[in-house]
């Protein structure tokens, strides 16, 4: 398998760690892989790459592990550009506003005089739901504002909870007629951003057919493998552990997952390993 793929674009929530501890045996596969070629860890974070890394320690995600990180954060930055000055109306915590640092942006709370939305995150972490968001929502889409969707996770597990995330209100966004943006997985910026760091590591370019994408996310990580041609491999564990069948009732639990999203992945896994 592993001379099959020149390199690895890897999911970090749920696959190497859950929030509180990192997975031993899954950071140990990627520090083998980086043997034969870059990994590359992928996430939905909405905050810049730094802002990811900065926990690992406390983690015990081995900084070997990975030779870079792409955040969805990073990808939405880019974007934020194009809506330069804006003013942006902010969702989210004030945690994640490290997104918008250094870039010529104004910001305001009022929907008449912004020009695009910016989702972080909840505003209650990690308590907050979804649907108390449904009336700003509206009023926000009724001004014709495009949201930018800096987290498309709708949830994310951390530790044995599962919390909501900024791709839950993205949802009722799109519910209630409004147009979204999302630079993270699945959609193709936050791969683009990767696929070239991945070759710039690799000194020449890469051939999506011998990329391996990692993850827990069916409808973000492995979607995003199948729409970019990428290798699937789904990790059980993550996301939809509490549905996982456990011994040889695995395989037929994740291709239930799987096909209930509609996409494919050419292996799982209950957990990342060598």
């Amino acid at each position: 398998m592993v001379s099959d793929y020149d390199a690895i674009l890897c999911d970090v929530w749920g696959v190497i760690h859950n929030g509180k501890e990192a997975f031993a045996t899954a950071c140990e596969a990627l520090q083998k892989f980086r043997q034969h070629g870059p990994v590359i860890l992928v996430t939905n974070a909405p905050v810049p790459k730094d802002r990811v890394t900065r926990l690992f320690p406390q983690f015990g995600v081995p900084m070997d592990c990975f030779d870079d990180v792409i955040a969805s954060g990073d990808a939405t930055r880019n974007e934020l550009k194009l809506f330069a000055p804006g003013p942006v109306y902010r969702i989210g915590l004030e945690q994640d506003f490290g997104v918008y640092a250094g870039l010529p942006l104004a910001f305001s709370d009022n929907p008449a005089t912004a020009k695009v939305v910016c989702c972080t995150s909840l505003r209650d972490y990690p308590n907050g739901i979804p649907e108390p968001y449904r009336e700003e929502l509206k009023r926000l889409v009724a001004h014709n504002l495009p949201m930018l969707c800096a987290n498309p996770d709708v949830q994310f597990r951390q530790g044995d909870r599962l919390i909501w995330s900024a791709g839950s209100l993205a949802a009722i966004y799109e519910e209630e007629g409004g147009a979204v943006i999302r630079p993270g997985k699945p959609d193709a910026p936050i791969y683009k951003l990767a696929m070239e760091r991945a070759a710039e590591i690799a000194g020449c370019s890469l051939t999506p057919s011998r990329v391996l994408a990692i993850g827990d996310g069916p409808i973000t990580d492995i979607l995003g493998a199948n729409r970019q041609g990428f290798d699937g491999l789904f990790i059980g564990s993550g996301i939809h552990g509490h549905v996982m069948g456990q011994g040889e009732a695995f395989l037929s639990s994740a291709a239930t997952v799987l096909e209930a999203d509609g996409v494919t992945a050419k292996y799982a896994m209950p957990e990342l390993a060598w």
